[in-house]
């Protein structure tokens, strides 16, 4: 029983650290993850490139989503479900700690992978598969907040905006942008961010909830940039590179990477001062199809 299924990443509109609203818009980077089901086996997980990584999170996604829906499945092929574990690999073009939602994009191709090794995958709704990625990632230690946001943008496409305490969507729009990235040469873990100093600016964060609830997308990712970076630690520079050109430029995440939103041609020579920097510079499109499988 195998499946396959991609997920894209995503950038920052509003980091839910602040209020536990949040709000994060897929971008055409992914993650790639293959299951394969097999009786009498262990759950085992692989990262292709990163002999080393963390795989917790994808072997947790794999092992809950076999618990709550492989049951019935299983059963249906005669085949006992307490017997049955496997083996997930995934594959990446989204770097990791970079605060480009690489481990919600792994939750979700994994989950996705599942049911699609048990052919369910056309028949659990993508918001609860969401969900139990969620769920894993918390269980993993992968994330504070639980990261829906990105999570629902990545599994839905286009933009989201999430109250992450309550895993609820408030709101989904398709939105259409070219996206200029800068990731610094250095890592930066969800889990290690300094949640006591971004909750201070919990009044400017449900300012930006407000803009971004309006449809004020590019706006709110501006402020959320700048308050995000003075609360953790996070050079602005980036973004005032950006500005000139970028509709819209933000922190993504908890950093290091930086994401600007507008047309092609502005966008050029925002990629053009980052490129010029250490690191490594992207021009993107964003997504509005979110994951699939297959």
């Amino acid at each position: 029983m195998d499946g396959r299924a991609v997920a894209p990443g995503a950038g920052t509109v509003l980091n839910a650290l602040a209020s536990g609203t949040g709000s994060a818009f897929a971008i055409d980077i992914d993650t790639t993850a293959t299951v394969e089901l097999h009786p009498e086996s262990p759950i085992d997980g692989h990262i292709v490139d990163v002999p080393d990584g963390d795989t917790t999170l994808i072997e947790t996604c794999l092992e809950r989503t076999l618990e709550r829906y492989g049951t019935e499945a299983l059963l249906e092929r005669d085949i006992d479900p307490e017997r049955v574990g496997g083996q997930v690999t995934t594959e990446s073009t989204i770097p990791l700690a970079a605060g480009l939602k690489s481990s919600s994009a792994a939750a979700n191709a994994t989950v996705l992978a599942t049911l699609d090794a048990l052919d369910l995958a056309e028949d659990v709704d993508r918001l609860e598969a969401c969900r139990l990625g969620v769920e894993a990632a918390r269980e993993a230690g992968v994330t504070v907040t639980g990261a829906f946001d990105d999570a629902s943008a990545s599994m839905l496409g286009g933009v989201t905006i999430t109250d992450n305490t309550e895993d609820e969507l408030l709101a989904r729009e398709a939105v259409d942008w070219h996206v200029a990235v800068y990731t610094p040469p250095v890592q930066a873990f969800s889990a290690d961010a300094d949640v006591d100093a971004c909750r201070k600016i919990a009044d400017t964060a449900a300012v930006v909830a407000e803009l971004a609830l309006d449809g004020r997308y590019t706006e709110a990712m501006t402020i959320n940039g700048f308050a995000f970076c003075g609360a953790l630690g996070c050079s602005p520079e980036p973004m005032l590179e950006a500005l000139p050109d970028a509709a819209g430029v933000s922190l993504s995440g908890t950093g290091p990477s930086y994401v600007a939103v507008g047309d092609q041609d502005a966008l050029e020579g925002v990629y053009e001062r980052w490129a010029a920097r250490p690191g490594t510079a992207r021009l993107l499109e964003t997504r509005t199809d979110g994951a699939r499988t297959g």
